[in-house]
């Protein structure tokens, strides 16, 4: 039975039915009470049922689930993601291009009966709070529970949605997903921008499958976001409160394995707590960014919840961000202590249970377990490096009071970063907006021994957004710059950090964690008119002594000096970097940027 008199929303819903010929079809409305039937019909699968969901120690872990995917789908899967926009250029040299034709044509037999024997959900969910201007209705059609109350938690879900689209509108976004046989070599997460659909076949993994996240949010946004004037970006949004100041917000991208969801759930250092400063967590990985009615770039978090990767996340890397798993959370392929049904990690503390679940399914002696040698030479781990928990993000101890707020929140400061060894300071501004976006396209990080590969490789990821640009980059810089002239005086102060400087042994310099408080407190000084600057080569820098270092053992008015340090030889070698970089966007390179690259080399002299 329809939730809705959409004629647009019904015809596709229709259309896909006749395509996947499901047994039933089951619209999602979000009631608790449909909810919590899909919980125990999961729940009660048998053991070893690819499809289970257990639950967890009820007084520990009130409502949440464990799930563990297949060993074959454990991650996004950036070889088998598309973007098919009509012409090839259009995507760019960054994103895998197919003909939307010839993929319609190669997918449609894999669809053709998959949900045979199975019920189809339907799934409407807004992006951004109901009855926000910034909101975008999605409609996902899916053959799996597990996405169903995934997407509980990271959108909002059911009937509501569809208030925000009406009963005539067309603009929402068509999402077709089954796991099918999860088979590897058929494998494909499609996007088709300029017909606003997402076809995802052959996973049951969060990223692949939870179609609101980097599918919609991203790649089909970004694509929106350049045609009607606004902006979709990887990034997190906090507000930060001094005492007797209104809060300031920031949105901040930074790559992958950069620290983006514990700056997101800053503490303060106890001297800054002492004072009354507080951190808020608006979103920690995706804003959506819109001009207000004064002229201000407001944000709002399309999501409802946090996907974030479990190893490593502990009381004290991420206390947030850890308090926001112990209700009504799931978690996938994390290990489980069997004694007391609750869920470990790598990272978690330093006591695996000895009674454990591997997050493959085997019961083994946790202790011992992680002193086991695989394969590739390294102790094996009980939790899958890229384990999951999908929380609420009303669970989180640091939430904003705005984080439902329709407008969105004014945007202060944007923040770029990377994982520089050397090159980068710890903190510096861009001259102004243009030159701001050129430091966001260069945007660097150093590989770690975490990836694959050789170490200390530069890695371009501008803005972080180049695995999640649903369209040619060039043009994504474009549009940054478009932006920048339609905010003219209003545009938020661009600036770069670096948390990651290390001496001649290889040490972090800078703390780091909490601590990175002290850099985003010049960084609102400087968008208050607050503090001085040093202008250099690269942008504008504090003065050492204007970083406040009170508290911190190991860290003086010297080190700093040293951390802001530019090594003007290494920025030449950076110059080459960028050369070569910008080769690969051709005559779609704005000119302003190759400008930019010019004058810097310019100013290294």
């Amino acid at each position: 039975m329809s939730l809705t008199k959409n004629p647009n929303v019904n015809k596709w819903v229709d259309e896909m039915i006749a395509l996947t010929k499901p047994d039933q079809v089951v619209w999602i409305d979000g009631s608790k009470e449909q909810l919590e039937q899909l919980t125990a019909e999961v729940t009660a699968l048998p053991d070893g049922h690819p499809d289970k969901l257990y639950r967890l120690n009820e007084e520990k872990y009130p409502g949440c689930l464990y799930h563990r995917t297949r060993p074959n789908d454990v991650a996004r899967v950036e070889d088998r993601t598309f973007i098919c926009s009509r012409r090839k250029e259009d995507a760019g040299p960054t994103n895998n291009w197919c003909d939307p034709k010839e993929m319609y044509a190669k997918l449609t037999p894999l669809y053709d009966g998959v949900m045979k024997g199975r019920t189809m959900y339907v799934i409407p969910y807004s992006m951004g709070p109901i009855g926000s201007p910034l909101a975008k209705v999605g409609v996902e059609l899916t053959d799996s529970i597990y996405v169903v109350l995934n997407m509980n938690i990271m959108t909002r879900m059911g009937t509501q949605a569809f208030e925000n689209l009406g009963e005539t509108s067309d603009d929402f976004v068509r999402g077709l997903h089954s796991k099918a046989n999860v088979d590897k070599e058929n494998r494909y997460i499609v996007h088709f921008p300029e017909d606003n659909t997402i076809w995802s076949i052959n996973s049951a993994y969060g990223g692949n499958v939870l179609l609101g996240k980097k599918c919609f949010a991203l790649r089909i946004a970004s694509y929106q976001g350049k045609n009607e004037g606004w902006m979709a970006e990887h990034m997190l949004i906090l507000g930060l409160k001094k005492p007797g100041q209104e809060t300031k917000y920031v949105c901040a991208a930074f790559p992958s394995a950069c620290g983006k969801t514990n700056l997101a759930m800053l503490i303060p250092p106890e001297g800054y707590r002492a004072k009354g400063y507080e951190v808020f967590c608006v979103g920690d990985d995706i804003a959506w960014l819109k001009q207000g009615p004064d002229g201000r770039l407001y944000a709002i978090n399309p999501e409802n919840g946090f996907f974030g990767v479990a190893p490593g996340t502990n009381e004290k890397s991420n206390f947030n961000a850890l308090m926001s798993t112990k209700k009504n959370t799931i978690f996938t392929n994390v290990a489980m202590n069997a004694a007391d049904n609750t869920v470990w990690w790598e990272g978690l503390d330093k006591n695996p249970p000895v009674d454990a679940i591997e997050w493959k399914g085997e019961r083994v002696n946790g202790v011992e377990f992680t002193s086991v040698i695989g394969e590739d030479g390294k102790a094996q781990k009980l939790a899958h490096p890229n384990s999951r928990f999908t929380a609420p993000a009303e669970n989180c101890p640091c939430i904003s009071p705005e984080f439902n707020n329709p407008a969105g929140v004014p945007i202060s400061a944007i923040v770029f970063g990377g994982r520089r060894a050397k090159t980068a300071p710890l903190v510096y501004q861009s001259f102004d907006w243009e030159h701001g976006t050129f430091i966001g396209s260069i945007m660097a990080s150093e590989t770690t021994a975490a990836a694959a590969g050789a170490v200390g490789v530069v890695r371009r990821d501008p803005m972080a957004m180049l695995p999640f640009c649903g369209y040619h980059m060039g043009d994504y810089w474009a549009h940054w710059l478009e932006m920048g002239k339609k905010l003219g005086d209003k545009a938020p102060k661009i600036f770069n950090v670096n948390w990651f400087r290390t001496d001649d042994e290889g040490h972090f310099i800078w703390p780091g964690f909490g601590d990175n408080m002290r850099v985003l407190d010049w960084i609102i000084d400087r968008c208050d008119g607050n503090a001085d600057a040093v202008e250099t080569a690269i942008g504008y820098e504090p003065k050492p002594e204007d970083i406040n270092v009170e508290g911190l053992e190991d860290i003086t008015t010297d080190t700093v000096r040293e951390l802001l340090d530019v090594d003007i030889d290494l920025w030449k070698q950076e110059v080459a970097g960028i050369r070569e970089f910008y080769g690969k966007f051709g005559d779609r390179l704005p000119a302003e940027l190759a400008k930019q690259l010019e004058n810097l080399e310019a100013r290294l002299g």
